[in-house]
C-alpha cells in the first residue's frame, strides 16, 4: 500500500476519533457539556415556533431580572424608562428596553458586569470605529456561542474532527514563543490550517493554493473577500484540480459576482455567517442558501428602522432595512441587552424555510452604520455603493478605496492593472457614478501603487472621516 494512502487512512481515522471521541472526553473533562449542548441545539433548531418563542421568553425573564437585580447601568437604565423586570413577559416585550449604543456600552463596562457569575472570558473589539470595546463573558454564554458555531458550521458539512482551512488575519500583537508553540500545537490536534490573507499577491495566492492541494482540506474558511480573491486567482490561472469544497465566509459583504467566482473554484456549497466578537456567530446560512438562520436560543436579532425623529425605533416590516440590536440572552456576566452592532440588516417575511429549520431567517446584512456617506447636500448616501462601482471598473483596478474628507469631498484611491495609469474608461466611470449618486460633491481619483489592509487583513472599501473632540 503506497504510503500516501496509508497517511489518508491513519488521518482519517483520527479525525474520526477526535470528533466522537477525543473531543467529546477532553469537554467533559473539563467540565464543559458543549457536545450535549451542540445535541440540543441539533434539535430544538426544528422545534415549533411556539415551542421556540416560549424558550426565549423565559431566557430573556431571566436575563431582564438578573440585570436589574445585579448591575447598576441597567437597574439604572430600566428606572429611567419606567420599567421594571415583572413588565417583561414576553419576547415580544424586549422592545420596552432601552437600546444600548456602542459608545454607552464602551463607557459602561464595570455598571454592566454583574458580581455573579464570574467572568469566564475578557476580550476586547475596536470595531469600525477604532475605539476598544471590553467584552466579558460568563462560563455559561462560552458554551452556547460555542455550541451555536460548532452547529451553525455543521449546516455546511463541516463537523469536529473535519479538517478545516481558514484564510485569515493575523493579530496585531505577535504571540511570545510559548503562546505560538500553544496555538501550533492546538491547532494541529484540532486540524485547523491558518492561512494569513493579510497579503495577497500572486506569490502568497499560489502558495494557498499549493496548501489546498497539500492538507486537502474538508472545509474552505475565511473572509469574504479573501476567499473571492483567491478564487478569482485560481480561476484565472485555470488552477482548480480538486473536487467540491464547502466555503464558510464571514466579515465582509459577498456579492453575486463573488460568489460566482468561488462556485467556479470550490464548488456550490458556499454558506455566509455573520458573526462579531461580542456574540460570535449571530446568523447562518443553511443548505437551501436563502436567507441566514437566527441562532434564536443563544441570542435575539432585532432589526429596528428609526422614526423621523431619528430616536424613536420600530420592528422593520418585510423588506425593510434597518439597524441590528442584538440581546444576548445567556451572558449574565456582563449583559449585551438590544445593543445596536452598527449594522444594516433587512426583515424578512416569517415563511418556513426549504431546510426545515423552524428558526427565523434575516438577511441580507447591508453593510455598517459607519459606511454612511453625505451628499453636497446633506443626505446619507450607502457607502456599499462604491462596491457595486468596484465591480465595475474591476476590468482596470485591482484594489480599490473611497475616503469622504471632513469637508466631504471624495479621495477615491485605485491601484491600476497597469501601473502608474488609470485606464480614460475607468476614470469617466468613476466620475459618472459619483455625479449621479453623490451629487455636490467634489472627487480627487488618485492612482497609488496599494492601498493597505488593516491589522485584521481585510480591505476597508469605504472610509469616512469623523471629527475628533
Amino acid at each position: 500500500m503506497p504510503g500516501s494512502v496509508i497517511v489518508d487512512a491513519v488521518t482519517s481515522l483520527y479525525g474520526l476519533a477526535l470528533g466522537k471521541v477525543l473531543y467529546p472526553a477532553w469537554e467533559r473533562l473539563r467540565g464543559r457539556p458543549s457536545f450535549e449542548l451542540l445535541s440540543y441545539l441539533e434539535r430544538s433548531e426544528r422545534r415549533s415556533s411556539d415551542e421556540l418563542h416560549a424558550l426565549r421568553s423565559g431566557f430573556l425573564r431571566r436575563l431582564v431580572r438578573h440585570a436589574y437585580r445585579h448591575t447598576a447601568h441597567y437597574r439604572d437604565a430600566f428606572d429611567a424608562v419606567g420599567v421594571l423586570p415583572d413588565d417583561i413577559r414576553d419576547l415580544a416585550d424586549i422592545t420596552r428596553l432601552p437600546l444600548l449604543a456602542r459608545a454607552t456600552a464602551q463607557q459602561t463596562i464595570g455598571e454592566r458586569t454583574a458580581m455573579w457569575p464570574p467572568v469566564a472570558v475578557t476580550k476586547a473589539t475596536s470595531g469600525s470605529t477604532g475605539q476598544p470595546l471590553e467584552v466579558r463573558i460568563s462560563h455559561e454564554s462560552r458554551l452556547w456561542r460555542d455550541a451555536t458555531r460548532w452547529r451553525g458550521y455543521g449546516w455546511a458539512g463541516y463537523r469536529m474532527g473535519g479538517k478545516a482551512m481558514h484564510l485569515w488575519g493575523v493579530p496585531a500583537i505577535p504571540p511570545s514563543r510559548g503562546q505560538k508553540l500553544k496555538l501550533t500545537i492546538d491547532r494541529k490536534l484540532r486540524r485547523d490550517v491558518y492561512v494569513s490573507c493579510m497579503v495577497r499577491s500572486p506569490d502568497v495566492l499560489r502558495c494557498m493554493v499549493d496548501t489546498i492541494r497539500r492538507e486537502r482540506p474538508d472545509v474552505m474558511m475565511g473572509y469574504a473577500q479573501a476567499l473571492a480573491d483567491l478564487a478569482r486567482f485560481i480561476n484565472a490561472e485555470g488552477l482548480r484540480d480538486w473536487d467540491s469544497i464547502p466555503v464558510v465566509y464571514g466579515a465582509e459583504r459577498l456579492w453575486a459576482s463573488d460568489r460566482d467566482e468561488l462556485a467556479q473554484a470550490f464548488g456550490p456549497a458556499i454558506y455566509e455567517t455573520y458573526g462579531c466578537r461580542e456574540f460570535m456567530l449571530m446568523g447562518c446560512e443553511c443548505e437551501a442558501h436563502d436567507g441566514l438562520h437566527e441562532s434564536a436560543e443563544n441570542l435575539v436579532v432585532e432589526i429596528l428602522v428609526r422614526d423621523r425623529d431619528g430616536v424613536t425605533t420600530r420592528p422593520a416590516l418585510p423588506g425593510e432595512r434597518g439597524e441590528v440590536a442584538i440581546t444576548d440572552l445567556h451572558n449574565l456576566a456582563a449583559p449585551f441587552i438590544r445593543y445596536l452592532t452598527g449594522d444594516y440588516a433587512v426583515e424578512r417575511e416569517p415563511s418556513p424555510c426549504a431546510c426545515g429549520r423552524t428558526l427565523r431567517r434575516f438577511g441580507p446584512i447591508e453593510g455598517r452604520v459607519t459606511e454612511t456617506m453625505r451628499d453636497g447636500d446633506g443626505n446619507p448616501v450607502e457607502g456599499i455603493l462604491f462596491n457595486i462601482l468596484f465591480l465595475n471598473v474591476g476590468k482596470w483596478t485591482t484594489q480599490f478605496q473611497v475616503v469622504q474628507k471632513l469637508d466631504r469631498r471624495l479621495e477615491i484611491k485605485v491601484v491600476p492593472k497597469t501601473p502608474g495609469t488609470l485606464a480614460p474608461e475607468a476614470d469617466a466611470l468613476i466620475r459618472q457614478f459619483v455625479g449621479a449618486h453623490m451629487k455636490g460633491i467634489a472627487i480627487d481619483i488618485q492612482v497609488v501603487d496599494e492601498i493597505p489592509l488593516t491589522p485584521a487583513g481585510k480591505l476597508k472599501r469605504v472610509v469616512v472621516e469623523r471629527a475628533t473632540r
